[in-house]
């Protein structure tokens, strides 16, 4: 299909009614302007961040992650469960917590319970790996 230049102004300016062209609804540094995922990404930061005030050289070497769904290895069934998070040893002292953004909103109904859900996900990642209790690594779970 070839269009001559009156029609290709036409079609890229999309400005019918003399308003102006088209653009976002908001600027991107307001909140409304934020993804669920990348919301998401700072609720698992700042649970990140309240837990390293007491444990930062314990997770120095410890990577966070957020992935939208797990993989399901073979042999595993939806009766197992569908995971919140997964810890994973890198060796040699390296880490890394993958939390699960789909299963964690799937399960809340608001952003305050899930802010909880994540933080004590992350809670519980970090007290598997340092062999701890949950309640050892943050009293307040």
């Amino acid at each position: 299909m070839h269009l001559n230049r009156a029609q290709a102004d036409r079609v890229r300016r999309r400005d019918r009614r003399g308003r102006g062209l088209r653009g976002p609804l908001a600027p991107p540094e307001v909140p409304i302007a934020r993804t669920r995922a990348q919301i998401f990404d700072d609720l698992v930061l700042d649970a990140v961040e309240r837990l390293e005030r007491v444990w930062a050289r314990e997770l120095a070497n410890v990577e966070f992650l957020v992935e939208d769904v797990p993989r399901v290895p073979s042999g595993v069934t939806a009766d197992d469960g569908i995971p919140f998070s997964r810890l994973e040893s890198a060796g040699a002292g390296q880490a890394r917590i993958i939390v699960y953004r789909r299963p964690v909103e799937i399960r809340t109904k608001d952003p305050e319970e899930m802010a909880l859900l994540v933080y004590d996900t992350v809670v519980e990642e970090v007290a598997n790996l340092l062999g701890l209790e949950p309640e050892t690594v943050d009293p307040e779970t």
